[in-house]
């Protein structure tokens, strides 16, 4: 029998089309995010081996092609924010990375996988040794290349695409359910570093490269998988104008209007729209005010608009330049710091491997995993800081206590500073033990001593990244208006990039010097006739030049926002949780408000750029 048309109707109507974005999309953007972490973070640490042994390189060799590649990887999610904000949008541009990612770990797998990708055996007098040819040189370089360009397009996306599918200003629930959103995503990014950092490296120890780059390659393809099968449910927010084209568009006019005079104070007359926050510029770098000068009352229309906006800039507009200017000196500070750690993580790998790693019982810690006790400084003093050491301080002395941003920073580069001091006391006395028993020519060789005397230094290099990182990027976004919060996200990997190309300069430099006449390396591929212990010696010296140039930046800046504003981030009424505050920064500003550092949340929204960033390549992301 026919069903009743009015009936169908009814039907139809009670089925609404679902509304996409929720929850449901969250499994798949997290599983996509803690897969992409596994597989990239477990490829790094024991990357230096790979290049010595199965391709013959030497150490300044192998370790300057590690240093490229986490520029790289530092330096395109820069590239991969400004297409998203402005072409792609984000699920496109998450896509496309996960995808990269996916065929440059494959290639690197086929480097372990064909024989013929990479110099042949030369341990038999039958087999003497060849060089990498350079379609091998080629094969690999591709393998970084490629996984660079996919780290692009997922790091500087995945968090915020995360939480466009829940927000929801119109849900009573919805600050926990950002909540629930966020702890989930730092509880799996945490899960993922530890499994990378020991689970991969385990199999790469005991299983070898085939196993230990297949698995990695599986996860990412896993990873593709699971974000692209829940494209139809994804909310797909529209590509908004990117902060770029106004930079550009200040420094056109400044140059344009330089040789122009200021009208008289009585006379002058600044352009701002109706919802700026700033209605007259500072006097700080005065010349650039030019570009937001009305000379003539027809560049205005009667709507207060501008009616040619190539010809004049807004006040907001030209402080956002001014601020991005100011603040980076005290940026180049921090470079310094970030090449130690990118510096230390591979000369550690072959210290480690020369000292003796069993624990009580017979375990044996793998090389590669001595990074973990960084990993737990970190964290140990987040929940320290936070959850204790403030509170604890604040009770005692009756009033808030907190210890502003750039004093954080400060204590972050003198604890780098002292990691390195350490690393050479303890390099200094195992290479001592080594010649002692005979092992100048042979550095596969076990020296008597415990490789957990390398411990010292990972905790401080993890103090002064839990000190001066976590800080950093409160920094920037207590200081830069809402509208650069993409820029302000981007800072951190971007002076990791530009670390890592200094400690290649560094590096190369040295190696060149010391090794004139035919004398030994500083940093030769044998550790035992090297002199690793020296060039931490000079590292920590530019560090304690760096310091007192961090010093001397920091007293021309100023006062910081914090400061400025009278705010202390410990009075819990002034802000919401970490969680509500990283999602305003993240979603796109209804209008330029500047906020003070008392919204900043500081050790959690930090987090995940540490494990971006920091981790991404500094073994080696970052950097949020």
């Amino acid at each position: 029998m026919e069903e009743p048309s009015h009936q169908r109707n009814v039907f139809k109507q009670e089925s609404p089309k679902r509304k996409k974005g929720g929850f449901i999309t969250i499994p798949f953007i997290i599983a996509n995010e803690a897969l992409e972490k596994v597989a990239s973070l477990g490829l790094l640490p024991n990357m230096i081996m790979y290049l010595i042994r199965e391709y013959r390189m030497e150490f300044t060799e192998g370790q300057n092609i590690l240093f490229f590649w986490s520029a790289a990887t530092n330096f395109l999610p820069l590239v991969g924010a400004f297409l998203s904000d402005s072409f792609l949008g984000r699920f496109s541009t998450i896509a496309l990375g996960s995808t990269f990612s996916f065929l440059g770990m494959f290639i690197l797998w086929l480097t372990a996988m064909i024989p013929q990708a990479k110099p042949g055996p030369c341990n038999l007098q039958d087999h003497p040794c060849k060089s990498t040819s350079t379609p091998q040189y080629l094969l690999l370089l591709s393998a970084f290349i490629v996984m660079s360009i996919g780290a692009g397009g997922t790091r500087p996306c995945s968090l915020a695409f995360g939480a466009d599918q829940i927000d929801n200003k119109d849900n009573p629930m919805n600050e926990r359910i950002l909540e629930r959103f966020f702890g989930w995503y730092y509880a799996s990014a945490a899960v993922a570093v530890v499994l990378a950092f020991t689970g991969i490296v385990y199999i790469q120890d005991h299983f070898g490269w085939k196993l230990g780059f297949g698995i990695p390659a599986l996860l990412m393809f896993l990873s593709t998988v699971f974000f692209l099968l829940a494209s139809s449910l994804y909310i797909k927010p529209k590509v908004k104008m990117n902060l770029f084209s106004s930079f550009v568009q200040v420094i056109s006019l400044c140059y344009k209007k330089r040789k122009l005079t200021f009208p008289s104070p009585d006379s002058i007359k600044w352009y701002s729209l109706k919802d700026s926050e700033r209605l007259v510029p500072t006097d700080k770098l005065r010349f650039m005010n030019k570009a937001c000068v009305i000379w003539n009352s027809e560049e205005i229309g009667p709507d207060g608009v501008a009616s040619n906006p190539c010809n004049i800039c807004t006040v907001d507009q030209v402080e956002e330049l001014k601020t991005l200017i100011r603040v980076l000196p005290l940026w180049s500070a921090a470079i310094m710091m970030s090449v130690n750690i990118s510096t230390q993580s591979s000369f550690v790998l072959l210290q480690a491997k020369s000292m003796d790693r069993h624990l009580a019982g017979g375990l044996e810690i793998p090389a590669a995993s001595f990074v973990i006790f960084t990993i737990a400084t970190i964290f140990t003093w987040i929940m320290l800081y936070d959850r204790i050491l403030v509170p604890l301080a604040s009770k005692i002395r009756g009033k808030p206590v907190h210890l502003d941003t750039k004093v954080r920073m400060g204590i972050g580069l003198f604890c780098s500073f002292m990691s390195m001091v350490v690393a050479a006391i303890v390099e200094h006395i195992r290479r001592r033990k080594a010649i002692q028993q005979g092992l100048s020519d042979n550095p596969s060789g076990l020296v008597v001593m415990s490789a957990y005397w390398l411990v010292p230094q990972h905790v401080l290099g993890g103090l002064a990244e839990a000190f001066n990182s976590i800080a950093q990027t409160e920094f920037y976004y207590s200081e830069f208006p809402k509208s650069m919060s993409s820029i302000a996200s981007a800072m951190f990997g971007l002076g990791m990039a530009f670390a890592n190309l200094l400690g290649s300069a560094i590096l190369n430099t040295v190696n060149h010097v010391t090794s004139e006449g035919g004398k030994v390396s500083w940093t030769s591929t044998n550790i035992n006739k090297g002199h690793y212990e020296s060039y931490y010696w000079l590292l920590a010296i530019l560090s304690a030049v760096n310091l007192f140039y961090f010093l001397v930046c920091s007293w021309a800046y100023g006062p910081c926002a914090e400061q400025r504003n009278g705010v202390r981030r410990d009075n819990k009424k002034s802000y919401g949780s970490s969680e509500e505050e990283m999602l305003r920064f993240i979603k796109p500003p209804e209008k330029n408000d500047r906020v003070n550092v008392g919204e900043i949340p500081e050790s959690r929204s930090a987090l995940p750029e540490l494990l971006n960033v920091q981790y991404s390549l500094a073994g080696e992301n970052r950097s949020a």
